[in-house]
């Protein structure tokens, strides 16, 4: 087996993982195509989602501390996940660009809302435990729906963010007390933005030719 096979959708960007569960969320929008060299995207057959899906679990359960059920997807989950991802992504660009547009195609692959099951369980302690439920792509959808509220009420949904460089848009969790990174890795992207950012400065001011 190869290294980027043992490695999660977020680990293979070299990003630190969120915490808790939603690492599982984190980890689903980091299966799209990014990065240089532009690595695949692990939710476009059947094959790679099975292995991004099985390790992605067995983080979700160590962060979690919850259970590692055995998860078997098919091909025509595939766009139902897909959708779901575009969807999770689009929503953390909202948060820098209010009124920027969707810039996929809803479809009937692309509903405008994600319904899924979860099991509620009181402890004797009276601890109140949510797990997903269902088999396949369900339960992935229920885990990462679970997982989002979940992190809304510890108020750690804020911190998982999509880069600001728009050619990446890996998914990050923004450690910064005041919770103002913008970068999934300040020295790529951040540097990479600055650059970019002085050199139209300088055309403007007449002193960089285009391409220089």
């Amino acid at each position: 087996m190869s290294l980027s096979a043992t490695l999660s959708a977020t680990e293979r960007y070299g990003t630190a993982l969120a915490p808790n569960g939603l690492v599982l969320v984190q980890d689903l929008l980091n299966t799209r195509p990014a990065g240089r060299p532009r690595r695949p995207d692990l939710l476009d057959d059947v094959a790679s989602a099975q292995g991004w899906l099985e390790r992605a679990v067995e983080l979700w359960s160590a962060h979690a501390d919850r259970p590692a059920p055995a998860i078997t997807l098919s091909e025509q989950e595939l766009p139902r996940l897909r959708a779901l991802r575009d969807h999770l992504r689009q929503a953390l660009r909202l948060r820098r660009h209010p009124d920027e547009q969707p810039d996929y195609e809803l479809g009937p692959e692309h509903p405008l809302a994600f319904a899924a099951d979860l099991r509620l369980t009181l402890d004797r302690d009276g601890t109140l435990t949510v797990d997903p439920s269902g088999a396949g792509g369900s339960w992935v959808v229920a885990a990462v729906l679970g997982e989002i509220q979940r992190a809304r009420i510890l108020d750690t949904w804020r911190r998982l963010k999509v880069c600001g460089n728009d050619r990446c848009l890996g998914a990050f969790y923004d450690r910064s007390r005041n919770n103002s990174g913008v970068w999934h890795d300040v020295h790529v992207c951040g540097n990479a933005a600055n650059l970019r950012a002085s050199r139209a400065r300088r055309r403007a001011a007449g002193g960089l030719t285009p391409g220089g």
